[in-house]
Order: C-alpha cells, then sequence, then structure tokens
C-alpha cells in the first residue's frame, strides 16, 4: 500500500473516502467543523439521531455527503475530548480502518492526526497508523489454489491531510518509519503463516538470505549440520536427529554503527513444526505447531525492518531451526547430550526441545561481544496459562532492559508482563 501526506482543506479534497473524527457529546474535530459547516449541518444531524455515541472506534458511512467533494465520509468516534494516550489513539486507528475495510474504496485521506496525543508528535501518530493500518489490511493467501480479488481490501492508498508544507515533511518521515515497520511485521507473519511442508529450516533459512540480498547492511550466513558438528552444538543437533529435514543456524548481521559498538543480538526460536519427538504432543491443535518458529521469524522480520529504517545501531539476529519429530534416530526421554558449551544436559521430555537449540544458540552468540542479548521464543504453553493471550512473559537480568520492553510493548500494543527470575528457581 502506497502512502504519502498533503496539506489542503478537506471540504474541498477529491477523495474515494475521507476519513475524519468526532467525540463524545457530539463535539466535533476541527476538520469535522469545516465538513459539517460545507455539507450544511450534515454531521451534526447525524450525530443528532443518536445512533452515534463517538465511543472510541465507533464509525460511520456516509456516501455523497451534499456540499462535499469526496466520495464517501467516515466518520470515526475518538471518545471523550481530552488529551489522548498512546492507546487511544491505536484503538481510533484500528477503529478507522476496519470502517474503511467494509468498503470498496482504493484511496483514502484521513484528518485525524489533527488529534492531541499526549507526548506524541505528527510522525509518531503517522507512524502508528501507518502500522495499524498494515496490520488491518494483512492477508495470507499464498497457498490458496484460487485466489479471490474480492478477498482482499480494495485500499492500495493512504494520504494523510495535515496543514502546511513543514507538517508534510514531518507526516511522510513517519509513514516512511510505519511503513518499514509493517513490511516486517508481514514477513514475520507470512513465514509463520505457511505450512511445515513449505516453510522447512532451509526455507527459513533462504528466506534471511533474500533480506540480505534487498539489504547491503545485512549480512546473512547460514551453518550447516557439518557446521555445527565442527562447533560442538550436541544439543542443537540431538533435536535435529529425528528429521529429514537438515538443521540450519542462521545468522543476520546488520551494521548500522561504528565497529566499536557492540551489538544487540537477538536470538529466535525457529522450530518449523514441532511434534513433540518421542515425548509426542496430544493430535488436537498440533497442525498450530507451524507457529514454533515464530520466535525467528521475528527475528528475521526485525531485521527486515531495522535495514529499511537505516537505524544507526548495530544488531545481530540468531535463528536456531530444525523440526522436532518422532523416528528412530530421535531423542528419547533419559538420553544425554552435550552443548556447544560443553555442558551436559539430561533430556527428561523430548518436547522440551526449545530450549536445547536455544543454549546452543545462546553459546554461538556470545562471539559478537554483544551489549544486549534478547531471547524471542514460543517456548511453552504454560506462558499462556499464566498470562492468557493479552501479554508475553518477560524474564531478564537487566531490569534496565526489562524496563526498556516492557515500555516498547506498551508503546506498541505488543503488551509483555515480567515474571520472576529468583535464584530459589535453581534450588
Amino acid at each position: 500500500m502506497q502512502s504519502s501526506a498533503k496539506s489542503g482543506s478537506p471540504e474541498r479534497l477529491r477523495t474515494p473516502c475521507l476519513v475524519v473524527g468526532f467525540h463524545e457529546n457530539g463535539v466535533l474535530t476541527p476538520s469535522a467543523q469545516a465538513l459539517n459547516r460545507a455539507s450544511g449541518g450534515a454531521i451534526k444531524r447525524v450525530l443528532g439521531s443518536g445512533d452515534l455515541k463517538g465511543r472510541l472506534g465507533q464509525t460511520f458511512l456516509i456516501h455523497q455527503p451534499a456540499g462535499l467533494a469526496c466520495e464517501r465520509l467516515l466518520l470515526v468516534g475518538c471518545g471523550k475530548q481530552e488529551e489522548m494516550s498512546d492507546a487511544t489513539w491505536r484503538k481510533i486507528c484500528q477503529g478507522a480502518m476496519a470502517g474503511l475495510k467494509g468498503t470498496r474504496a482504493k484511496e483514502a485521506t484521513f484528518t485525524l492526526t489533527e488529534l492531541k496525543v499526549k507526548g506524541r508528535d505528527l510522525a509518531w501518530k503517522a507512524r502508528l497508523l501507518r502500522e495499524v493500518a498494515g496490520h488491518a489490511l494483512y492477508i495470507f493467501d499464498e497457498t490458496k489454489s484460487e485466489k479471490r480479488p474480492d478477498d482482499k481490501p480494495a485500499l492500495a492508498r493512504l494520504t494523510l491531510l495535515v496543514e502546511n508544507a513543514a507538517e508534510v515533511r514531518l507526516a511522510n518521515r513517519g509513514l516512511a518509519e510505519g511503513t518499514a515497520i509493517a513490511a516486517g511485521v508481514a514477513l514475520a507473519k507470512t513465514l509463520g503463516n505457511l505450512p511445515g511442508n513449505i516453510c522447512t529450516p532451509s526455507y527459513l533459512a533462504d528466506q534471511a538470505k533474500a533480506v540480505g540480498r534487498q539489504h547491503r547492511a545485512v549480512k546473512v550466513s547460514v551453518l550447516t549440520e557439518r557446521d555445527m558438528q565442527k562447533l560442538k552444538m550436541g544439543s542443537l543437533l540431538s533435536v535435529a536427529k529425528g528429521s529429514r529435514q537438515p538443521p540450519r543456524l542462521i545468522v543476520m548481521e546488520y551494521k548500522g554503527a561504528g565497529a566499536k559498538v557492540k551489538p544487540v543480538v537477538l536470538v529466535g526460536k525457529g522450530l518449523t513444526f514441532d511434534a513433540g519427538g518421542i515425548s509426542l504432543k496430544p493430535p488436537a491443535d498440533m497442525d498450530q505447531m507451524k507457529y514454533d518458529m515464530c520466535g525467528g521469524a521475528s527475528v528475521i522480520g526485525t531485521l527486515k525492518a531495522i535495514a529499511e529504517l537505516k537505524l544507526p545501531i548495530n544488531v545481530v539476529g540468531v535463528v536456531p531451526s530444525s523440526e522436532n519429530l518422532p523416528d528412530g534416530n530421535a531423542n528419547k526421554p533419559g538420553d544425554i547430550v552435550t552443548s556447544m558449551s560443553g555442558q551436559t544436559i539430561e533430556i527428561l521430555n523430548t518436547d522440551a526441545e526449545g530450549r536445547l537449540i536455544l543454549c546452543d544458540a545462546l553459546t554461538y552468540s556470545k562471539r559478537f561481544n554483544p551489549e544486549v542479548v534478547i531471547d524471542i521464543a514460543t517456548l511453552t504453553g504454560a506462558c499462556v496459562i499464566a498470562l492468557g493471550k493479552h501479554a508475553s512473559g518477560l524474564l531478564g537480568n537487566d531490569q534496565d532492559l526489562v524496563d526498556d520492553l516492557l515500555a516498547a510493548g506498551q508503546t506498541s500494543g505488543d503488551r509483555a508482563w515480567q515474571l520472576p527470575l529468583w535464584d530459589e528457581y535453581n534450588d
């Protein structure tokens, strides 16, 4: 989807759909006031009917509004007239996009960025709106033999209407950032949605290489089974023994800062299918175990976004990837393997394979002398039992880093909750 900003008057704007906000109790935003005057009070009459309360994300579509140049006018509820939080702005954007998806408008022009969000500038509002739009319009149909055009959203262009040239530059900067982030998120989603017979460890490695070809700042190297044997990654290799798909260790290096700047290392679990091994999982919903590589997909998508944003930092992504299947050569409960660090591991349950592949990847990551290491994994269903589907579990030994990640989760809408990492757990 294309996106850009421009300045102008909303009442004279020719566009397939004009998106404008209003508050509770019939309070209109500045753009809504101008449109209401130009349309002879059409907006006030709609609000006066009592059908719209102005609740966050509530929408109402007016076709061919009299006195206006737009083909459609989408009214979006913005809640109470007060300074908004990050979460409020996100809900407004989500409501607007939900309303747009119900139309066949190919382009939409937004006036919503005139709303005030506490502590946020126009670029931030534009960025988040573009991120939300990417999420709303994402559709996975790569594996469908018949693709119906009507299944895809019609919206192909998003325009922000702002006051002047300076705001146009600011909004365009935010839109560019949002586009890069949305592209990384879409890549991660698509990798996760692909079935295990397509998204194998080798396929995942190829997608990482594709990011490297698209962005020169990203150097991608892939360790094969033989490479891992030389490094004595016995823990990771043991998990792959039950599969005919060879394992891979994917390494993505982005250098946006000086050589002396320590990198952030992201390690993502890449189990492209996890049947549990000999400790076989229950058959119900086993198809969803294709998502056990979403930690790795997140790392690959993040590196893509970072490269497109051209961030002035150094980042290394490490993705250990394999399958975990039952086979005559697979790990057995009670087996003992030796990790790259030289530590022996007794495997009591072969479905606890995530920590087996991650420990070798974490040991490998030490060679990059990282400033911090962030490990991302779909590691255990017990976390969902504890927190539900509303937040990820977060454990760490650096409280400053934990606090940064918690804050980032609040801003992005992908929240986390800190879980304890007490010494008693080692007893």
